[in-house]
């Protein structure tokens, strides 16, 4: 369209476009021309014509010195009469109106050159209108072709961008799958060296519970042997001190193993209220608030003579851990022991502990 548009203006002529209001123009110019040779010409008569001169007489009175009288208002200066300035000559008309018909021609002279000269720049006006507008054709098709070419440009880079941004996610999403597959196979080993660490702790406790339980009972039946030797020892030395004494057989210290709340004494060298001495010291110091039914343990005793607590160990185990430890503690709070009645505590005995109502 563009391209039309430029063959039609050169195929047409370059005419100059019709101005308006071109006779009103003239009309105004030859009013204000009219005006000036007029002004022109009272201006030149007013400076030629010389004003006729007149005369006029003042008079004036003597004032009269010797009285003093108020001066009078002087009287106003007569009117000055003004001759009217005789009519032109007829050769000063003549010369007027050949300067007027000059200037005339002159002032057309003028307005024509300037009309050609308005013409000319219209034409010259036209012809680089038109190499603009042709240069900004020009320029808008290399503008528009240089502009394609960009976002050609532009969207290959775009599209080039497009794959490298595929090709590195496509690299960080091996790479995370790497690295899943990695900790997957971490974590599935250190599950495997867990399950074989808790495997060998269990073999482990198991054969120490083992182990514990074949020293618990090796323990019990030499404690249940060294026990019936000292019983048999003790009976020998209850029926010598009763042979001796004439008495009867009394055996509080077995007694009271055997019965009463269930905490009891027995030792070798003692008299046979000295098991009520060790009761009524380690029963207030037990602390118990499980299961009672058939829980019993014996707690082997060794004490230096001031009756002082040197050491203390399960001879019997209950069977429950928990009672054990309780019977235990109950015994170390009980330190010293109490003496016998020869003013010293036995180095050894047991004490056979039961909870209260078991």
């Amino acid at each position: 369209m563009i391209d039309r548009h430029i063959r039609q203006t050169r195929a047409r002529p370059i005419r100059p476009p019709r101005e308006r209001g071109t006779w009103k123009a003239f009309a105004l110019a030859a009013l204000m021309h009219l005006l000036l040779g007029w002004l022109l010409y009272h201006g030149i008569n007013w400076q030629n014509n010389t004003p006729a001169g007149s005369e006029a007489e003042l008079w004036t009175e003597i004032p009269d010195l010797s009285t003093p009288t108020p001066r009078p208002a002087p009287p106003p200066p007569a009117p000055v009469k003004v001759q009217p300035a005789p009519p032109p000559a007829k050769d000063e008309e003549a010369d007027i109106a050949l300067q007027e018909k000059k200037r005339k021609q002159q002032e057309a002279a003028a307005r024509e050159a300037q009309l050609a000269e308005q013409r000319r720049q219209q034409e010259q006006a036209q012809q680089e209108a038109d190499a603009k507008r042709q240069q900004q054709l020009a320029a808008q098709q290399a503008a528009m072709a240089a502009a394609q070419k960009a976002a050609q440009e532009k969207q290959k880079q775009v599209e080039k961008q497009k794959q490298l941004d595929q090709q590195k996610a496509d690299q960080q999403k091996q790479q995370q799958l790497k690295a899943q597959q990695k900790e997957a196979e971490a974590a599935k080993a250190e599950q495997l060296k867990e399950q074989k660490e808790a495997k060998d702790k269990a073999d482990a406790q198991a054969k120490a519970k083992a182990d514990a339980d074949a020293k618990a009972k090796d323990k019990a039946k030499a404690d249940a042997a060294a026990k019936a030797k000292l019983d048999s020892e003790r009976r020998a030395r209850l029926a010598q001190l009763q042979g001796q004494a004439g008495g009867g057989s009394s055996d509080s210290g077995e007694g009271l193993a055997k019965g009463g709340t269930g905490r009891g004494a027995g030792g070798n060298a003692t008299s046979p209220g000295y098991a009520e001495k060790v009761q009524r010291r380690v029963r207030p110091n037990i602390v118990w608030a499980g299961e009672t039914a058939g829980l019993e343990t014996v707690v082997t005793v060794r004490c230096a003579p001031s009756g002082t607590l040197l050491s203390s160990s399960i001879s019997r185990s209950s069977g429950n851990d928990q009672w054990d430890e309780a019977a235990l503690r109950a015994v170390r709070r009980s330190d010293p022991m109490p003496v016998d009645i020869n003013g010293q505590a036995p180095a050894s005995f047991t004490i056979t502990l039961r909870p209260a109502g078991g």
